[in-house]
C-alpha cells in the first residue's frame, strides 16, 4: 500500500513488483494499484542455474545469477507463473532455480531485464570479460527476441556499479 501510495504522489502512473524467486504479493499489489489508478507490472527477478535447473549438487554458493522478467500481457503472466512454478517444483536447490531451456520454452509475452551486479551479463562485466557479458547479452536477446532484453543500469552508489554501467552503455 506504501508503494502504490507514494507511487501516485511522486506522479508515477506505473510501478513493478518483482519479489526475488516468488509471486506472493502480486495479488494484492495488483489490487491496490488498480484501486489507485496505477498500472501494475508483474514481474519476478529469478535465479537463473548456470547449466541446468535438475542439477543440485556442489556448494550452491553464487551458482545462479539474476535476472528480471515482466509480464508484458496476459500471456507473459501465464508464462511467468510457470517459470516461477518450475522454479520451485523442479529447480529447488537452496533457492527456487530456472534455467534457459525452460526460459526458451515460456519466453512469450515477458519482457528480460539484465539485473543487477548478480546477474550473468553484469559478473562477467565485473570480471573484466566483456566478450563473454555480450556473448550472453545475445544470448538473452535471441531467447526473448529482440526489443525484449534490455540492459539494466543501477546506481546505488557501489564503485562495481559504476564499471559495469560504463561497459553495459558501451555493450547495448
Amino acid at each position: 500500500k506504501e508503494l502504490v501510495a507514494r507511487t501516485k504522489e511522486l506522479g508515477m502512473d506505473s510501478v513493478a513488483i518483482t519479489d526475488h524467486g516468488v509471486m506472493y504479493g502480486v495479488i494484492e499489489f495488483y489490487k491496490t494499484a488498480m484501486a489507485a489508478g496505477i498500472r501494475p507490472i508483474i514481474g519476478c527477478e529469478v535465479y537463473v542455474a548456470p547449466k541446468s535447473r535438475f542439477d543440485k549438487a556442489g556448494q550452491q554458493d553464487n551458482k545462479y545469477n539474476h535476472l528480471v522478467l515482466l509480464a508484458e500481457n496476459n500471456t507473459g503472466y501465464q508464462n511467468l507463473m510457470k517459470i516461477v512454478s518450475k522454479g520451485f517444483t523442479e529447480g529447488f536447490y537452496y533457492k527456487p532455480r530456472v534455467d534457459k531451456e525452460l526460459l526458451r520454452t515460456c519466453h512469450k509475452g515477458i519482457i528480460a531485464l539484465s539485473a543487477c551486479l548478480a546477474g550473468e551479463v553484469p559478473r562477467y562485466l565485473t570480471k573484466g570479460m566483456y566478450e563473454e557479458a555480450k556473448d550472453r547479452a545475445l544470448e538473452y536477446q535471441e531467447i526473448f527476441g529482440k526489443g525484449n532484453y534490455f540492459l539494466e543500469l543501477q546506481d546505488h552508489g557501489i564503485p562495481d556499479q559504476q564499471l559495469v554501467n560504463q561497459q553495459l552503455m558501451k555493450l547495448s
